[in-house]
């Protein structure tokens, strides 16, 4: 295998800026706005507006699969959340990245009667960041624990979370126990693994005594 990195050819410019007009013209007022970023394009649309929007990329666009829905957290914004999707074009091999905004109370409308392999997406942002979807026909957790609280990904959550489970073979079942910590979690207070740490580190002081000058040279090591 050659050592060469493979590079998936990008469609030019020009061609991103002519989807990206004709989308705005379009879709009038439903459109933020848009630009192209990382031989991508971005379209920012309003949330209300979203069904109807992919309505329209899929069916006047053709743009026929939903590739990826996530969520981005952003705390310190009114609306913290983006939810954001990634649509692939198999006719025109054309990708196109969309984007909504909202908040911790406030519902996105599900896009299941559009792409219905959202469902499970759906179910995994509001999982991992509690994103609500509405009109979702099953909006449950998808990855976490029956009982679990909080969501997992958002940045106020714990490192260690709550609890932990585990199979109890003396009750022959699993049970749920409050997170134990077996150590601390280990601080480093380096700038960077290449400059190492500012201190001597515990063994360290043996290679200064071994550099020191006049320190007899280390015995050969014998060889087997």
């Amino acid at each position: 295998m050659s050592d060469t990195a493979i590079s998936t050819p990008q469609p030019p410019v020009s061609a991103l800026a002519t989807l990206g007009e004709q989308i705005a013209a379009r879709l009038g007022d439903a459109v933020i706005g848009w630009a192209i970023a990382f031989d991508e394009l971005n379209v920012e649309v309003e949330r209300e507006r979203i069904v109807e929007v992919m309505t329209a990329l899929r069916d006047d666009f053709r743009f026929q699969q939903l590739i990826d829905l996530a969520g981005v957290d952003f705390p310190d914004r009114s609306r913290r959340f983006d939810v954001v999707y990634h649509l692939l074009s198999v006719t025109t091999n054309l990708r196109v990245r969309v984007r909504v905004t909202t908040d911790e109370a406030t519902p996105v409308p599900s896009i299941i009667p559009v792409y219905i392999c959202a469902d499970w997406y759906e179910r995994e942002a509001f999982d991992m960041y509690g994103i609500l979807f509405a009109d979702h026909p099953d909006l449950r957790r998808l990855l976490t624990d029956y009982g679990f609280t909080g969501h997992p990904l958002r940045k106020d959550f714990p490192m260690t979370g709550y609890t932990e489970v585990r199979w109890d073979e003396e009750q022959k079942r699993v049970v749920y126990e409050p997170v134990r910590m077996t150590q601390e979690f280990r601080q480093f207070d380096f700038l960077s693994p290449w400059e190492g740490a500012k201190y001597v580190l515990p063994g360290d002081e043996k290679a200064a005594v071994a550099m020191a000058p006049g320190a007899p040279a280390p015995a050969p090591q014998a060889k087997g």
